[in-house]
């Protein structure tokens, strides 16, 4: 009796039914454990539900007039509005010449930033020397610039150009160095214990490990690139998306202006894809 006294006790404490508890908690909601793996099927079910939810939420807000139809159109009328800007054909050089702004500032962005981190992240004397300028410069707002590119480059794609450039490249630095000090000590030590040289170490151990963390953190702050594309094409620009937004402006045309927007997030996605899609392709020893 005392024996099966004291396994019922044991069942009944609190140390033993908390695993319990806990497992029934994993049966009743599955979908919410931590880090559990989303499959595709359910991820783009998910995926589409949340846009569906999104669009019909603007739908019922645009037609609840709670605000003028000119300054809150629909889903539909931005669409028809999109659609006509695409017709007129201007529109089109107006895409053209965003991506293009967009492409060589962030090239030229990586191009600085890219030397820079590795090095910083490498040799830490580089890092003592480059951080205490690199870190301040992270804090300006890029658009405070804008006065000064216009005195020293005037109004055409150099000074745009530059201010996408200067949106983005402190930011670079910053993590293209911390994806540098990600690699393993062990393989740097491998690799001086086989005999290479510093050089040799940096070019075929360091870079080469630390290369997916690049491609990720180049993904993520060109994202960082499109948010400054809008600033860099109000001032002074007679093309670009952002100038036909600055345009529907002077005529209230609220659907033009949303239209450019929505043209600016699939561009933006469209490049977040296929980043993904190279870094998936470039990498398959990841997964």
């Amino acid at each position: 009796m005392n024996g099966i006294s004291t396994c019922n006790s044991g069942v009944g404490s609190g140390v033993s039914a908390e695993p319990l508890r806990s497992l029934r908690r994993r049966r009743a909601s599955p979908l919410f454990e931590f880090r559990r793996v989303v499959g595709r099927p359910l991820a783009i079910v998910l995926g589409l539900l949340a846009w569906t939810g999104f669009l019909a939420g603007w739908h019922l807000l645009a037609a609840a007039e709670f605000t003028p139809e000119q300054l809150l159109p629909g889903p539909l009328a931005v669409m028809d509005a999109l659609w006509r800007l695409l017709a007129e054909g201007s529109f089109g050089i107006d895409i053209l010449q965003s991506v293009k702004r967009i492409l060589v500032s962030f090239v030229i962005a990586v191009s600085i930033a890219l030397p820079v981190g590795v090095f910083m992240g490498a040799f830490p004397v580089v890092e003592s020397f480059c951080n205490p300028l690199v870190s301040p410069f992270r804090y300006l707002p890029a658009p405070s610039f804008v006065p000064l590119l216009l005195m020293w480059l005037g109004t055409g794609d150099s000074q745009k150009i530059a201010l996408l450039v200067l949106g983005v490249v402190w930011f670079l630095v910053t993590l293209f160095m911390d994806n540098t000090k990600g690699v393993r000590d062990e393989l740097v030590e491998c690799s001086r214990t086989l005999g290479a040289s510093r050089l040799q170490v940096l070019g075929r151990v360091i870079f080469p490990a630390a290369l997916p963390g690049y491609l990720d953190t180049a993904r993520q702050m060109l994202a960082v690139s499109w948010t400054y594309l809008v600033i860099a094409e109000i001032v002074a620009a007679t093309d670009g998306i952002g100038a036909m937004m600055m345009r529907a402006k002077r005529f209230v045309r609220v659907d033009d202006i949303l239209a450019g927007i929505l043209v600016i997030g699939l561009l933006g996605l469209g490049f977040d894809l296929l980043f993904r899609l190279i870094h998936r392709l470039s990498f398959r020893y990841l997964r």
